[in-house]
This record gives C-alpha cells, structure tokens and sequence, in this order.
C-alpha cells in the first residue's frame, strides 16, 4: 500500500512540476532582453528565438558584421549594438543606450552570454596575462556589465542569466577558462540571493560540449601551438611532443563529440527569461547531466582518476 501512495505523490509533484514549469510571464511584446555575445553561437541563436516571439531584443554585438547579419535575420524590432565588455567605456556607452530605449518599463532581461576560451593549455605554460585575457571576458566583463545594467532590470523587476559551463562545476582543464566559470558561478549565487528581496530572479546556464567558437579545434589547437613554440626547451621535455600531439588529437575529436543542437542551450536561456517559475541552474546537453555533473559530485580522487583517462601523458 505505502508503494501506491509513494508512486501517486510522486506522479503528482512531477505533475505539479510540469504545469508550474509551463507557465510563461504575460505581456511577452512590451519586455526589453538585452544579449551580449550575439555575433555567433548561443546568443545569435537567441536573439533570433526571442524576436520571433515578439519580444524587444536588443542584441550586443563586437563586430559591425556580425550585428549587421543578426539584422538580416530578424525583424525589424530587433536592434543591435556593439559591445566590448572588456572595456569600462563601451559598457557604459551601452547602458546609457540601452536606457534610452526602455525608458520607465526597466530592463526585462540581461543575458550575459559574451565569452572567449582561448587559451587553454596547462596552467604551467600559461602567464598572467594569458588568464587575464580570458578572465576580463569571462567573469570581470560579465561583473562589470551586471553591476552597470542591474538598476534597470531592478526597475523591472526581471531576470538575470548569466551563461557558466558545466566546467564551472568540474574543472577538467587548465587556462582560465574553468576559473572563470567557477567565478560565474559565485558571483550568480550571490547575486540571486541579494536580489530576491527586489524581485530580481537570477539564473546560471551550464552548457555541456556544444560546437560553438569557443569549441572550434582549429583556433584552440593553433594557440596551444603557439604556446607551446613559446616553452622553453626544459619544459619542451618535461612533456613531450607527444603530449601536444596527443591533446590536439583530443580536442578534435572533443569537437566532433559535441552537439550541434545550440537550441538545447537556448531554450533553457529563454524558459529562464519568460517562465513564471525559472530554475535557478540549467544543465544543458546530455553530456552535462549523465557526466560531468554526476562526476563533480564524486570524491576528489575518483573524479580525478577518471579525468586523469582522458589526459595526455607528460614525458616526464
């Protein structure tokens, strides 16, 4: 008898679950979504998702190319800026933009999607400033414009989402690629939590391996090429041509593994945006849920022991 009424109390709460999470906010043609990182990949794909819901996007672009394609695309509703989010100055050339635009109504939605992974390489071929780079797009850009738009999606009582990655939780290699999504991870959790007084719900993505820039082998495998001409020749040594050969080997093949289904991604960025009741994380892609995240919950030296498979193997 308890089996029946455990099998019927838990039928009703994924039953309660699925209506709640079908639930969208009204008035979805008066609400302003700002996007960074609309050239390529997730953002584009956004952008183009939410005009044809009829929203109000406003699509940050870093290229005068890509905004004019992202334009091409769409409908005329959809206007597009360039943004560096690198630069304090670009920022708040923006918000004074983007405040023009929505007046009194505030700021539905800011999706901070703008990122860059290269480098990535061992921590011990690395310098400072190759970790500055990708830190200042990655968590310090996405900080900086948060804290400069966040008065106006307080206006409107909106949403926050900011894009992390499922090596936020894991981090399976050097660079500052993994760091920066542990800091986007903090910095979201803390965020969500000074916020909810003010009605400001805030929401982490974490995509798994998806055929983005950021994935593309040809750009990855070229810099680790050049990091590696930069060595000095003890160091060469200690790892072995081996090892770079054997990384590029595993970074293509990394690619060719990920999926090409951005919607997967874009669609929880948007379910985050427009449902009544938004998760406060997204795991996205099946590698994400049945891997990686079951894996950041294992002991240390379990996770390591299967990472440290798919490594190469220092010369020694």
């Amino acid at each position: 008898m308890w089996l029946y009424v455990a099998v019927v109390l838990v039928g009703l709460y994924l039953l309660r679950r699925w209506h709640r999470e079908r639930q969208v906010v009204p008035g979805l043609p008066e609400k302003y979504v700002l996007i960074t990182g609309c050239d390529s990949g997730f953002g584009n794909l956004l952008a183009r998702q939410l005009d044809a819901r009829g929203l109000r996007v406003l699509a940050a672009c870093l290229t005068e190319t890509g905004a004019e394609q992202l334009r091409a695309a769409t409908s005329p509703r959809l206007q597009t800026l360039l943004l560096d989010v690198t630069s304090s100055q670009s920022i708040a050339a923006a918000t004074a933009w983007v405040q023009e635009r929505v007046g009194d109504r505030g700021l539905w939605g800011l999706v901070n999607n703008a990122g860059t992974g290269i480098p990535t390489a061992p921590n011990e071929w690395l310098t400072k400033d190759d970790f500055v780079k990708v830190l200042d797009v990655n968590l310090v850009g996405l900080i900086e414009v948060t804290l400069s738009l966040l008065p106006l999606v307080k206006q409107a009582q909106g949403r926050v989402v900011n894009v992390a990655s499922v090596m936020g939780r894991l981090a399976c290699f050097g660079g500052a690629y993994c760091i920066s999504k542990h800091g986007v991870e903090a910095f979201s959790d803390s965020l969500r939590r000074e916020m909810r007084p003010f009605g400001v719900q805030v929401s982490i993505i974490e995509p798994g391996g998806f055929r983005t820039a950021i994935m593309d082998p040809t750009r990855v495998v070229k810099g680790f090429r050049q990091l590696w001409e930069q060595l000095p020749a003890q160091t060469q040594a200690a790892y072995g041509h081996h090892y770079l050969e054997t990384y590029a080997k595993n970074m293509i093949l990394l690619h060719r593994l990920s999926s090409s289904r951005l919607s997967r991604v874009t669609d929880v960025m948007a379910h985050a945006l427009l449902a009544r009741f938004p998760r406060r994380r997204y795991a996205a892609g099946w590698d994400a849920r049945l891997a990686f995240l079951p894996l950041s919950y294992c002991p240390s030296w379990l996770s390591d022991a299967i990472i440290g498979l798919f490594l190469p193997i220092p010369a020694g």
